[in-house]
């Protein structure tokens, strides 16, 4: 996504005045549509033809929750990323979850803008680049929320850090056939970096 004027941003949120004062922070830089409750934002996904670039979900709302309307997302083949933006605390239930970033409320205009230019640019990451730092984004809501002994404790926390250990080595790997390719260069070194710092 060169252009992020092109960029549509759906947003999913039941509560008018938060929808209001998302609009405002994001009209004069997307093309923003409006979906106050679940089922709404599936019709406009559809008659939008899923040409929609980004998601912010709400997680809690009447009707389809978020977590409902993101697996129809997921299993509609829709290739939009999306962001939980909600009050929900993280646990680890988001394990199970294909969202790309996890924002608590209430967030910054900054944060949306941040988040919404970072998830434009993995559009044109590969599925596997994708992955990885959707890996992340889980690690990184659970350990602002979790103490490191349930971090340490849980089984499916440990899965995934086994998970993004896996996917950084693919990644790593595959950096041989994509030398000429500086973005990805970058990327595999900062992922080299994190995980560096990270057995410290």
């Amino acid at each position: 996504m060169n252009d992020p004027a092109e960029a549509v941003v759906l947003l999913v949120e039941d509560e008018p005045d938060v929808a209001e004062t998302y609009r405002r922070w994001l009209d004069d830089r997307y093309d923003v549509h409006h979906a106050p409750d679940g089922q709404r934002a599936l019709d406009r996904l559809d008659s939008l033809d899923g040409a929609v670039d980004v998601v912010l979900l709400d997680r809690m709302m009447p009707g389809l929750s978020g977590e409902e309307v993101l697996a129809a997302i997921r299993d509609r083949g829709y290739e939009c990323r999306v962001a939980m933006v909600t009050a929900v605390d993280p646990d680890f239930d988001i394990l199970e979850m294909g969202f790309d970033e996890y924002i608590q409320k209430p967030p910054t205009r900054e944060t949306l803008v941040e988040t919404i230019e970072d998830l434009l640019d993995r559009s044109d990451y590969t599925a596997q680049l994708r992955e990885y730092y959707a890996l992340l984004a889980k690690r990184s809501a659970l350990a602002s929320e979790k103490s490191p002994d349930a971090l340490a404790s849980n089984r499916e926390y440990a899965r995934l850090e086994r998970d993004i250990e896996e996917v950084a080595a693919e990644l790593e790997e595959d950096q041989t056939d994509l030398l000429d390719d500086a973005t990805f260069v970058g990327t595999i070194r900062d992922i080299a970096g994190e995980r560096g710092e990270t057995s410290e």
